[in-house]
């Protein structure tokens, strides 16, 4: 029984690479606003790889149940040197989900992760490209070059956070890494092959290894509106991604029940000590208190975390499918006439 995977046969070369060609996923969500010029730079950028490397691209739009136009937005755009496809959920059903939706229906060999808000610019896709058929890497993720326009707060949680999961792992995230990235053919192959459900793509395409490289940049400014990701939002995929992707909490409620334990003992050994030594008896009645409150806040942290990942198990027995395809439309740049338009369910 081979329990491992040969993805091989997927290895590119500096003049094979440009053969395989480039999928670029943009997941979507209200991005009405904002969607027909995002299309207009990527047709920009997809005539410029041609030139460049002869590369072949294609964009898959996946609509995750967006409130406003979007849809129609997205129906309507030209397949002007790139394939366009757009694949639109049932319903909202997160990043993680949509991103998993464009791999799925990409159909080139590399994939290229990026929003649709306009924050990651197009211009920079060029660079990550380099890098991969020039330079040979599998895997170019874009970071963060900075946060000083972040308020202290922010900035100290997002670095436990990335203390906290990275505690004791092997293959560590890089901090401040984003979705932002690119994957060789082999890459993504391996990227398929990943079968969980409760999916966290910063720590999966970390995990898969191979030959990676950060590239830091700079944010560009929403193209209109404002996120979507309040600091609510934010904290539940903090506790998502943790317990998705890592141990790290139940071993960090290991620690804190043998440093309690110790403490009580320690405790009681004074206790014993100023009775033998004085005779005094010791009030008892505050000690103990303190005592079950702590203890027993402890159990109760310790529970739901337990409960997390219990709930995540339960998650991966259903069995149930990440997402559902109301719709599924795909328009060639040479013409064709469309492969495929779907409108129930895949």
């Amino acid at each position: 029984m081979n329990l491992g995977s040969d993805v091989s046969r997927l290895t590119t070369t500096a003049t094979s690479a440009a053969a395989q060609g480039l999928s670029i996923v943009v997941p979507v969500y209200n991005e009405a606003a904002g969607l027909a010029l995002l299309h207009e730079r990527l047709t920009g950028l997809a005539r410029t790889l041609k030139e460049r490397y002869g590369l072949a691209a294609e964009v898959v739009y996946v609509d995750d149940g967006s409130a406003d136009n979007t849809l129609a937005i997205a129906r309507t755009l030209k397949p002007d040197g790139l394939d366009v496809q757009v694949v639109s959920l049932s319903r909202n059903f997160g990043k993680e989900a949509a991103l998993m939706a464009g791999l799925d229906h990409a159909r080139l060999g590399a994939l290229l992760f990026m929003d649709g808000d306009g924050q990651h610019p197009p211009d920079m896709v060029e660079k990550l490209v380099a890098h991969w058929i020039d330079d040979g890497y599998d895997v170019v993720f874009t970071a963060k070059a900075h946060r000083d326009n972040e308020s202290f707060l922010r900035r100290q949680a997002v670095h436990g956070f990335y203390a906290l999961i990275n505690w004791g792992a092997r293959q560590k995230i890089p901090e401040d890494a984003g979705d932002f990235r690119l994957l060789s053919p082999r890459a993504a192959a391996a990227l398929r092959q990943l079968p969980e459900r409760n999916r966290f793509f910063k720590g999966l395409s970390n995990w898969i290894g191979f030959r990676q490289i950060r590239v830091d940049y700079e944010p560009s400014p929403r193209a209109h509106g404002v996120t979507n990701f309040s600091p609510g939002r934010l904290i539940g995929l903090s506790i998502e991604g943790l317990t998705s992707f890592s141990v790290a909490p139940l071993r960090f409620a290991s620690l804190l029940g043998v440093l309690l334990a110790f403490t009580a003992f320690i405790f009681g050994l004074t206790i014993l000590w100023e009775v033998w030594t004085t005779g005094k008896q010791v009030p008892g009645y505050p000690s103990l208190m303190i005592g079950l409150m702590t203890i027993g806040g402890v159990q109760l942290i310790m529970i739901g975390i337990v409960g997390e990942y219990i709930g995540k198990i339960l998650s991966e027995l259903k069995a149930r499918p990440i997402y559902f395809v109301a719709e599924h439309s795909e328009k060639r740049a040479d013409g064709e006439a469309a492969a495929s338009e779907r409108t129930a369910a895949e």
